[in-house]
């Protein structure tokens, strides 16, 4: 039994939730409400914040410029954020927003860009990013929002990394080819442990930066396969392989 609606509408909000409160939709939303979605007074409409939960609410009041709704009942508990963080070379637009959307999806709770020797580019737009992973979350009933941090180069990353979270780089030039099995004896020989992946630029990282990664007391390089992969299709495999050996994909 599905432990969400699926054909449920979901709308993030920022304003808190309880029993009788009142939101008041911004523009965008009100927009989105009345015009997209096409619901009237009355209508039922799920909403979360990521901090208190997801509550069933009806529209109260539905005009051309302003929509508000009053919440009745929560449907589902909050879940605490996914330790999962997801480090990546930025890509350019199109691209990044698929990837952050597949990110959030696949479960990542932190979004960081990793600025690298062959990063395709240096712009970053954090609340684009954002909304992408709002949207993400909308979509597929997930209840947190990841966080999403300030760009980092690799080599300030490196310097302040944690011992104790699991670093897996994405490498084509793994000495393996199998990469469920390296997942697995690292599990094997290490056992639970906060996680981290990161997937470099399209040009894959430098000799420098492979020594870097491989320096830290705590990682793992990843192969994905006997083919290349693009960036953004490199980022869902191997969250989806990190997931089923070593996240909460595991029964």
């Amino acid at each position: 039994m599905s432990r969400y609606d699926f054909s449920a509408q979901r709308l993030y909000v920022n304003a808190p939730l309880a029993e009788a409160a009142q939101i008041d939709l911004d523009h965008v939303q009100t927009n989105y409400v009345r015009n997209v979605l096409r619901l009237g007074d009355g209508a039922a409409i799920l909403v979360f914040n990521g901090r208190d939960g997801e509550w069933k609410t009806a529209v109260a009041a539905s005009r051309r410029k302003h929509v508000t709704l009053i919440v009745n009942e929560m449907t589902r508990a909050q879940e605490p954020r996914p330790d999962l963080h997801y480090l990546f070379a930025p890509l350019k637009h199109a691209r990044q927003d698929y990837m952050v959307e597949k990110a959030v999806e696949m479960g990542a709770g932190l979004l960081r860009p990793v600025l690298t020797r062959r990063t395709q580019t240096n712009r970053i737009n954090g609340d684009r990013m954002r909304a992408h992973a709002i949207e993400a979350a909308e979509q597929c009933g997930i209840l947190t929002i990841p966080d999403i941090a300030s760009v980092i180069k690799l080599d300030a990353l490196l310097d302040t990394w944690d011992k104790d979270r699991l670093l897996v780089f994405c490498d084509e030039d793994a000495p393996s080819d199998d990469p469920v099995a390296a997942l697995r004896q690292r599990a094997d020989a290490r056992g639970p442990s906060p996680l981290a992946v990161l997937v470099g630029p399209e040009g894959g990282f430098d000799a420098t930066e492979r020594e870097a990664l491989l320096g830290l007391p705590h990682v793992l390089r990843l192969p994905l396969g006997p083919r290349i992969l693009r960036a953004d299709t490199a980022a869902v495999a191997a969250l989806a392989l990190l997931q089923a050996t070593l996240g909460d994909w595991r029964g």
